[in-house]
C-alpha cells in the first residue's frame, strides 16, 4: 500500500485526515500528517518530514500532499521527493484524500493522476438544484 503523508499550515492536516476517516467509515492506514506553523521555517520542518516519509514507505513509495503551492510545506515536499519513490502534489483538498485513499494499490504514479483529478473533479459549481444534477450529467 502507498503512504500518504499530508503536509500543510495549522490544523488542515489533522483535520482533512478526520474528515476523510468520516466519510470513508474507517481509520486511514499507513497515512500521517505534519502540520506546519507559523514560525516554522524548511530547516525546522523537513528533517520530521523525511522521518515520516520513511515511516511510511512500506516498499511501494509515498504520496505527500500539500495544500499551497509555494509555501514552505510545499517547499517542504519539494525537497523530499524522488521520482517513482516519493511524489508530491499541492492543493490538498477532501476530495483528492478521498481519491487517494481509495487507488492506495495502484501504482505510484497512477495515485498521482488520481489524486490531481480527485482535486479538479471535486470543484464543482453547483445550483440551487444541488449535486445531484451535477452528477446526472455525468
Amino acid at each position: 500500500m502507498i503512504g500518504i503523508l499530508i503536509i500543510a499550515h495549522g490544523s488542515l492536516g489533522s483535520s482533512l485526515m478526520e474528515c476523510a476517516e468520516h466519510v470513508m467509515g474507517k481509520e486511514p492506514q499507513q497515512m500521517a500528517y505534519l502540520a506546519v506553523n507559523n514560525n516554522d521555517d524548511l530547516g525546522s520542518v523537513l528533517p520530521q518530514a523525511q522521518a515520516m516519509v520513511k515511516e511510511l514507505n512500506s516498499g511501494e513509495g509515498v504520496l505527500v500532499l500539500s495544500d499551497m503551492y509555494g509555501a514552505t510545506p510545499c517547499n517542504t515536499v519539494g525537497k523530499l521527493l524522488q521520482p517513482g519513490v516519493v511524489e508530491g502534489v499541492a492543493g490538498v483538498s477532501l476530495p483528492m484524500l478521498v481519491r487517494t485513499m481509495n487507488y492506495r494499490n495502484v501504482p505510484l504514479l497512477t495515485l498521482v493522476q488520481k489524486a490531481v483529478s480527485g482535486g479538479r473533479e471535486g470543484v464543482v459549481h453547483f445550483n440551487r438544484e444541488g449535486c445531484d444534477r451535477y452528477h446526472s450529467n455525468n
